[in-house]
């Protein structure tokens, strides 16, 4: 049931005492109830979300709202939020509870959001199809045959599905993006470094982002605008003024934007996908836009240079996850070599040790510089080419992703076939710079389609702005 597809409803009905924030909570409880084949939550937080709405009810009553009062929002399993387990869909966490809040999550919670439960995923984020969970894949809402795509495959469904009003997930190269596109929402990644990564399991830290999973941009900049900012538990974190991204949302001018012609003969483009972007090119021109052909030589270089790059820094990350300290440890060890060995063999799927060890051979002294030195000077001429594009066009656009929704269990014998559902994202996320999947109508079978504009660094208000106008037009 669809009662709240957006916050403005939920925010509505709250002023004119038509519902309350338990009512609201106990709605979407239902849903994840009907709904939970599509295996989107690893667990959900009934009986303190309900708390929670209680107390934010009492401060709607005395008139001391935040800016997110009664939204409800789902957080991807990599996130930590204190006094709850955190997994990141892995085994090799079983058991683990979160000593801290994130800092994204906690400044929702401080402006009255209330967090409904966590999200399923790809395990430790990685993967584009939500296939690798330790828990199981979850399905498409809109064909449960079909993948949601991922990694925050659980973000996308549970905002797809109205099991909640938005999500927060990680995207390292597309992991909001694409799922967002293929299950027909609205995912929104920041610049690097706009939010903190405080209280995020660390994936590839040069890379990884939080993003948001919402119905519409409104959402996504409200959202944005109490997530970003400065923040003393993330020396990484930009330090730059968090504007109002949600004050104003009208685009009023007209932009001069590129879309990128190697994406028109992309690997793998689906004819329809073709045709679905061809169309939106129109529908710019329609409206007024300047819009030209632009070239991005480099962008073959993207895909293998950002798997270079996050395997390397996957295999530093999760050295920490050894069976010593916390976490899985297996029970059939003789001595310390074999504990580290099965621990981590046991522990770990598929995927995550086929990334481990490809980021452990690229950081030994023998090819240290034939691949991850040279993949890091490749990264800096990709961001150089992104930059000078930007600097003449507001916007970049192509497809979020080549295809729709697959099937399950499609690519699954060949990675570098799932490999591929990257392809138009990790440019955004090699450059640093924010992007947005938009919902773009649907395919013959039912599948959405996802359109992806990119802006410059820290041009989020401008991304949004525009995103919202072409959504409503």
């Amino acid at each position: 049931m669809e009662k709240y597809k957006y916050y403005s409803q939920i925010s509505q009905e709250l002023t004119n005492g038509s519902t309350s924030c338990v009512e609201i909570v106990n709605h979407y409880l239902g849903n994840i109830k009907e709904r939970s084949h599509l295996n989107a939550f690893l667990e959900v937080f009934e009986e303190e979300a309900l708390a929670k709405a209680k107390e934010v009810d009492h401060k709607i009553r005395n008139g001391s709202v935040g800016k997110l009062a009664g939204m409800v929002v789902g957080i991807k399993d990599v996130l930590c939020y204190k006094g709850h387990a955190v997994q990141a869909s892995s085994k090799i966490l079983e058991g683990f509870e979160s000593q801290f809040t994130s800092t994204a999550v906690q400044r929702l919670t401080d402006e009255g959001a209330i967090i409904i439960g966590r999200l399923n995923c790809d395990e430790f984020a990685m993967g584009s199809s939500n296939e690798n969970s330790a828990y199981g894949a979850v399905l498409n809402a809109d064909d449960t045959a079909r993948v949601p795509g991922g990694s925050s495959g659980g973000c996308a469904v549970a905002v797809q599905a109205n099991l909640c009003t938005s999500a927060i997930g990680s995207d390292t190269g597309g992991s909001v993006r694409q799922p967002a596109s293929f299950c027909g929402v609205v995912g929104l990644k920041p610049t690097y470094s706009r939010v903190s990564r405080h209280g995020l399991l660390a994936y590839a830290s040069s890379f990884d982002v939080i993003g948001t999973f919402t119905n519409n941009v409104e959402d996504s900049a409200l959202m944005l605008e109490v997530m970003a900012g400065a923040d003393q538990y993330d020396s990484t974190v930009s330090r730059q003024e968090v504007p109002s991204y949600s004050s104003d949302l009208s685009y009023t001018g007209k932009a001069k934007i590129g879309y990128i012609k190697e994406t028109l003969n992309g690997e793998g483009l689906n004819n329809e996908v073709k045709e679905n972007f061809l169309e939106a090119i129109e529908k710019f021109k329609s409206e007024g836009h300047e819009i030209e052909e632009v070239s991005l030589p480099l962008m073959k270089y993207a895909l293998p240079t950002y798997y270079i790059l996050i395997t390397a820094e996957a295999s530093s990350n999760l050295s920490r996850y050894d069976g010593v300290r916390y976490g899985y440890r297996s029970p059939n060890t003789k001595d310390m070599e074999s504990m580290y060995k099965k621990s981590r063999s046991e522990g770990f799927g598929e995927e995550v040790r086929r990334r481990v060890m490809l980021g452990t051979f690229v950081l030994s002294a023998s090819y240290y510089d034939a691949f991850y030195t040279k993949a890091q000077k490749v990264r800096n001429l990709i961001k150089v080419q992104v930059e000078n594009l930007l600097s003449t066009y507001d916007f970049l656009i192509m497809p979020t992703s080549p295809t729709t929704a697959f099937k399950l269990g499609e690519h699954n014998q060949n990675p570098l076939e799932m490999y591929l559902a990257d392809l138009f994202t990790v440019q955004a996320s090699v450059a640093g710079i924010p992007a947005i999947s938009l919902p773009n109508g649907k395919d013959s079978n039912g599948m959405a389609f996802g359109l992806q504009i990119m802006a410059n660094f820290f041009e989020e208000k401008k991304l949004l702005a525009f995103s919202n106008s072409y959504l409503k037009k």
